[in-house]
């Protein structure tokens, strides 16, 4: 693995967190959902006393217990990278690194902040992923 890429990931992970609430929030919609009643003939061999909405509340659950463990992890993640970064010498090269992968800033919005244009803040960005030392077992998603 790349420092690029092991930088990278907490991205991956604050987005994939992101999927998953706004996929709970659709959970949580259709279990407020009124189901229609079924007007048709139907045979049934077993009753199932179970109300509709308690499948959806055990999706729910399981989706939230998902969303808690990806959370730690992505606390731990985002510790381990910092303490990673923080290795790195020069101060731009640890801001570049910092602002790109701990705030999750674009190009743009670094160079406004170190008073830098953008090729400035690449070649830094380039200088601090050499300088960059992944731990021995890093954390990975």
């Amino acid at each position: 693995m790349t420092a690029k890429e092991y930088l990278h990931q907490a991205y991956r992970l604050d987005h994939k967190i992101n999927s998953d609430i706004e996929e709970l929030q659709r959970l949580r919609e259709m279990s407020f959902s009124i189901s229609s009643p079924q007007l048709g003939d139907r045979v049934q061999t077993s009753r199932n006393t179970e109300a509709p909405f308690v499948k959806c509340v055990f999706k729910i659950r399981e989706m939230e217990e998902k969303i808690d463990a990806e959370i730690d992890l992505f606390v731990d993640l985002k510790k381990e990278i910092r303490s990673v970064i923080e290795k790195v010498e020069d101060t731009d090269e640890q801001m570049v690194l910092r602002y790109r992968y701990i705030h999750n800033m674009t190009w743009e919005q670094i160079g406004d902040e170190l008073n830098a244009d953008k090729v400035t803040v690449w070649r830094w960005h380039q200088k601090a992923l050499a300088h960059t030392v992944i731990p021995e077992s890093p954390i990975t998603i």
